[in-house]
């Protein structure tokens, strides 16, 4: 039998390893599926898909992430996001939740819907007499049809744009916003955010995701581990929204700073919890805004499947889905505390609170966020 020395073998397994690469990288892609319309306008799903399969779907519509496909420690992918399978569940009359959707021009609440700026008042809401049908531009973003471009390539992306006219639900400013979405080859979906104004203006984007890591319609998430990089939350008043108190989290139920099963606290006797039926509570997370840190990790034991959000935005929305979901979910499977919502944001109330991080983005300057979730197994 002919011998091999160590380097010819080490060549063989260095060209085998380039061509497996190279036929996986052969993989990644973004394709467009014809989805509807909605105010006249066409609505698409582009799927992106990288060298390990890992597979997400993103419509133009409200730039909804209707599903994402990872896989568990044994290599079965399963979508760990909730959503739907067609457009019409997403403008359904009974649908609620914003599932996957981007949230905008302001994410979460904003005191009695109004707030102050230059002496001048301003109230916000979808505005008199408007409707999707007669004025598409008077609803928010997650109700909207966006312009798409995809770009091919190892790493896949879908770039989409909108136009937010001044005076669109009572905001000040024309607000031009670019969201692009990225998969790369690292199994990490990343979300930048690029917005500019002609007005000084509030502005707070996110995307409204659900997941649950042991596959979207596979019951509560009650099990699985829970870290959030924070050590306090600013707890609301009634309505749920910020008063301005900054609360640390050490000794309450609040308290995520170490893996913990997102069921141990939940039924807490905390009113904030018990008025919630949950948790629904924004997070003041450690280090400072505007550079890209972790935000919170989550961990399914049974399956292996791990997800790291990071973000450069000064605050994280945990949400327990902690109410029943709207027919369309029911249909599915879904279930009250059956996902987690990991909302990256600016501080809900920002613009009624001085000593909050700013929203306010001026004429001169450009808004610049990222939120990347990163999927791996342990």
């Amino acid at each position: 039998m002919p011998r091999f020395s160590s380097t010819l073998v080490s060549a063989c397994v260095w060209a085998l390893g380039l061509l497996l690469l190279t036929s996986l990288g052969a993989q990644a892609a973004i394709n467009r599926i014809a989805w509807g319309g909605k105010g006249g306008k066409g609505v698409d799903l582009y799927v992106l898909t990288n060298a390990g399969g890992m597979e997400v779907r993103i419509s133009n519509y409200g730039g909804i992430i209707t599903s994402i496909r990872v896989p568990d420690r044994d290599g079965k992918m399963t979508n760990v996001t909730q959503g739907f399978d067609n457009l019409a569940a997403y403008v359904s009359p009974g649908y609620k939740g914003r599932y996957g959707a981007i949230i905008g021009r302001f994410a979460n609440r904003i005191k009695d819907n109004r707030f102050q700026l230059g002496g001048i008042t301003y109230r916000i809401g979808r505005g008199e007499g408007y409707t999707a049908a007669a004025d598409s531009s008077h609803v928010p973003y997650d109700e909207r049809v966006w312009t798409a471009e995809a770009r091919d390539g190892a790493e896949p992306s879908l770039i989409l744009k909108l136009d937010d006219r001044n005076g669109t639900m009572g905001f000040p400013g024309t607000v031009k916003v670019t969201a692009t979405y990225t998969l790369t080859s690292q199994n990490v979906l990343r979300l930048s955010f690029r917005a500019v104004t002609d007005k000084q203006t509030p502005i707070s984007l996110t995307n409204h995701a659900y997941f649950n890591l042991a596959g979207d319609d596979s019951g509560p998430v009650l099990d699985q581990l829970l870290t959030v990089n924070a050590d306090a939350i600013t707890p609301g008043d009634a309505s749920n929204t910020p008063t301005g108190e900054i609360r640390k989290v050490e000794g309450t139920a609040f308290d995520f700073r170490q893996p913990t099963p997102i069921g141990k606290n939940i039924h807490a006797s905390d009113p904030l919890i018990q008025r919630a039926g949950g948790f629904d509570q924004n997070y003041a997370l450690n280090g400072p805004a505007g550079t890209l840190r972790l935000a919170a990790r989550l961990e399914d034991p049974k399956s292996g499947r791990v997800m790291e959000e990071w973000t450069t935005l000064p605050g994280l929305q945990v949400y327990t889905a902690n109410y029943p979901p709207p027919l369309v979910g029911e249909v599915k499977g879904y279930r009250p505390h059956g996902a987690v919502a990991l909302e990256a944001q600016g501080f809900p109330n920002a613009p009624n609170i001085p000593d909050f991080p700013s929203t306010m983005l001026m004429p001169n300057q450009t808004w610049l966020h990222t939120i990347e979730f990163r999927f791996s197994v342990k």
